[in-house]
């Protein structure tokens, strides 16, 4: 469900997963609560054009999970983009998001290595993962 958030580009879905106050610390940059998680993809899907990301469970505890995903995206120069990181969430009892913590590396690819290629939005059930996308 997080990685179909998204993939939809909408920011506010994204931010109903978490807790009103919920805390994201992406490297240095920190937003707490969900009108600054809103601002925050804003700004970052403005700048990351025909985003699509893939997310694979790495490990679960608890009230705690982490993943490690691949996204890509254009800029708006037109160069494709790979961002590779690890996410981790920590939840309340209702399952809503209070801590992100994101670990994000970006390398910059040509267009004939993209892996990510399906239409922007949900990824098909049928287009395989990271594992077998060798990424």
């Amino acid at each position: 469900m997080a990685e179909d958030a998204w993939n939809s580009r909408d920011p506010l879905r994204v931010s109903l997963a978490c807790v009103v106050e919920s805390r994201w610390q992406d490297g240095p940059q920190v937003q707490t609560g969900r009108t600054q998680i809103v601002q925050f993809l804003t700004r970052k899907w403005a700048k990351e054009l025909e985003s699509r990301r893939v997310n694979e469970l790495w490990t679960c505890s608890e009230n705690r999970i982490a993943v490690r995903f691949a996204c890509e995206y254009r800029d708006a120069c037109g160069n494709w983009l790979r961002s590779f990181g690890h996410e981790s969430w920590q939840f309340d009892e209702r399952g809503l998001i209070t801590l992100r913590y994101a670990s994000v590396n970006d390398v910059a690819i040509v267009p004939n290595e993209r892996k990510l290629l399906w239409r922007l939005g949900r990824r098909p059930d049928d287009y395989p993962g990271l594992t077998s996308l060798g990424l």
